[in-house]
């Protein structure tokens, strides 16, 4: 999969413009001298693996390295713009034996600078965990029958609350985890316990029930866990703690607050009376707690 220039994060037209037409580059220091980046943009290249053609023998800890040394060059340079030195390289490109960044710094460079994971899907990570939870994906979960228990994970992609005809509300979200998408309903007698973790959490764990809907399986969640939470309990204390974490039958990890009280429309058109979640606001984005996800909710459609 190629990406353009343009998805990465701060770079401008002009910096475009150079790196495509000084190319093809034979060192990080020929890229510096033609297309003459800013130094954080070239540390976003780097971090993502835009010029790992351009390391050798390092890793891209040691293109870091030379790309800070370039920088401390240029500011003392004498040649002119687009000239190469006449001494030769500047900057050494030998290994230095820095740890090669890991899957997680890896994962998370991509997100913070692509808004977009790359070399691999966020759920990745978790894939022990899930396994000994018995979660079930996507692509097995269309071969569930109405009504079994099941738990799922994924990434939220999606959030609506809408109301119906009774006047209650219902949270739609939609979780994305690698292998399709699962769409998940909340009633409202489950919105105390799981709204506040819905709309505060990019990673879900929820256990619900099966619903068949056409030829397609959506599920009814009825308790829902912050995945990263549920990791952490897991990496600190063993896989015995996040089962007995998923046992628990008080309110999830991160509790909505009390329930407020119905209220009425003061000066509304009829006094029709508010559903006590129908305002409710995450702190900050509406979409995944993430660093700049690449999937955005639309947010609250009521």
């Amino acid at each position: 999969m190629r990406l353009a220039l343009s998805a990465v994060c701060g770079i401008s037209d002009a910096e475009s413009a150079r790196i495509a037409e000084g190319q093809p580059f034979i060192s990080l220091q020929d890229m510096w001298s033609w297309a003459r980046p800013s130094l954080p943009l070239a540390q976003r290249l780097i971090q993502i693996g835009a010029l790992d053609a351009l390391r050798g023998a390092g890793n891209r800890r040691d293109l870091l390295l030379q790309a800070a040394e370039l920088r401390r060059h240029a500011r003392h340079r004498t040649t002119t713009d687009k000239q190469l030195p006449l001494d030769g390289e500047l900057v050494s490109a030998e290994a230095s034996g820095l740890p090669a960044m890991t899957g997680r710094e890896t994962l998370g460079a991509e997100l913070d600078v692509l808004s977009v994971d790359v070399s691999r899907h966020l759920l990745d990570h978790h894939h022990r965990l899930l396994v000994e939870l018995d979660a079930t994906d996507a692509r097995h979960l269309q071969s569930l029958h109405a009504g079994q228990p099941v738990l799922v994970a994924g990434v939220r992609t999606a959030t609506q609350t809408l109301p119906i005809p009774s006047g209650k509300r219902v949270i739609f979200v939609t979780l994305e985890d690698g292998s399709g998408m699962v769409d998940l309903a909340f009633f409202e007698h489950s919105h105390a316990a799981c709204a506040r973790t819905i709309f505060h959490s990019g990673l879900l764990l929820v256990r619900g029930t099966v619903e068949r809907c056409g030829n397609r399986r959506t599920v009814v969640g009825q308790m829902v866990w912050d995945l990263e939470e549920v990791a952490a309990v897991r990496r600190d204390s063993g896989p015995e703690a996040a089962l007995k974490l998923l046992d628990r039958t008080e309110p999830a990890p991160t509790p909505a607050p009390p329930r407020p009280a119905e209220r009425t429309l003061s000066g509304g058109t009829a006094g029709a009376r508010l559903h006590p979640w129908s305002d409710l606001q995450p702190a900050g984005s509406r979409s995944a707690d993430l660093p700049r996800p690449a999937h955005r909710s639309p947010g609250s459609a009521g």
